[in-house]
């Protein structure tokens, strides 16, 4: 269910993604049956990132709620990640609804800086940053499909630090401050305003620039460091004493939650390797 993360797609791109939608689930549960039978799904949570495309409306928050033409594969979706306790996933990139709109939305309420933020008129709450924003708009979207419990993650946020002419907010200056006030959010555990005591888990897109890929500047600059390893800007993971032009070899200067957060995505990252492991198992075992 993973769409484009910009709303420009075509149709037939559309109805070929929705063509393959029948598909996930099913292949879901059959990776979570192998776990089963294997003791470790004990251990390994069976989900998928979702583009931020899948809401049909996502403001205000409350009026959060899928596309039409993914309905159907949303439920089966929600009704197995309920069923396996498993978090539901989203990319969410704030700069893009900026990018689209720079005079109507408030450049510092998308990168986390102080301002006045917004309040959503159904609910009351206060957001001071579109991602919290957008996180609730689909969990109000999973709970008009009857699913109210399942827990919520961003599998993929970031900020170009380079764009195209028409790019607008594709700065180093802007990339280093969504991602340095993210960290710091992160670093504190914080919840959205819909789920405050329930901290948010969010992976940052990307390490590395990548140099080769196609489309616009800015798909080549989401990147903390340069393909030759050379950092592209410092959010705060390097000691002071150290530049922002320093190689890997570097400090990290986090806080004991931060280390655990690391250790937290070895492990996962274990996980994952277990689960190829598994599917390539099972392809063998398929063909031969």
């Amino acid at each position: 269910t993973t769409f484009l993360k910009r709303k420009n797609f075509s149709y037939l791109h559309l109805y070929t993604l929705l063509l393959l939608c029948r598909y996930l689930v099913p292949a879901m549960m059959s990776i979570h049956a192998a776990l089963v039978q294997t003791g470790l799904d004990k251990y390994i949570q069976v989900s998928t990132p979702n583009s931020l495309s899948v809401l049909q409306e996502s403001y205000p928050p409350s009026a959060g709620c899928f596309r039409p033409q993914v309905t159907g594969v949303m439920t089966q979706l929600l009704s197995f990640l309920h069923s396996t306790k498993s978090p539901f996933w989203i990319n969410a990139y704030p700069y893009f609804a900026y990018k689209d709109s720079p005079t109507k939305i408030p450049l510092d309420y998308v990168l986390f800086n102080p301002n006045p933020g917004m309040v959503d008129p159904y609910t009351k709450y206060h957001y001071d940053n579109m991602l919290y924003a957008q996180v609730d708009a689909v969990i109000f979207a999973m709970a008009r499909l009857g699913f109210k419990d399942i827990e919520v993650g961003v599998s993929e946020t970031g900020w170009p630090s380079k764009g195209d002419g028409d790019e607008v907010g594709a700065t180093v200056a802007n990339a280093a401050v969504y991602n340095k006030n993210l960290l710091k959010r992160q670093l504190q555990s914080e919840g959205t305003p819909l789920r405050k005591n329930m901290g948010l888990d969010v992976y940052l897109f990307a390490l590395f620039n990548e140099d080769l890929k196609p489309g616009p500047t800015s798909e080549r600059n989401y990147g903390l460091y340069q393909p030759d390893e050379t950092m592209a800007y410092n959010v705060g993971l390097l000691s002071s004493s150290q530049s922002s032009t320093s190689s890997t070899n570097s400090i990290v200067s986090l806080t004991s939650s931060a280390s655990t957060d690391i250790t937290r995505g070895k492990q996962r990252l274990i996980y994952f390797m277990c689960i190829y492991l598994l599917a390539i198992h099972m392809l063998i075992r398929r063909r031969y």
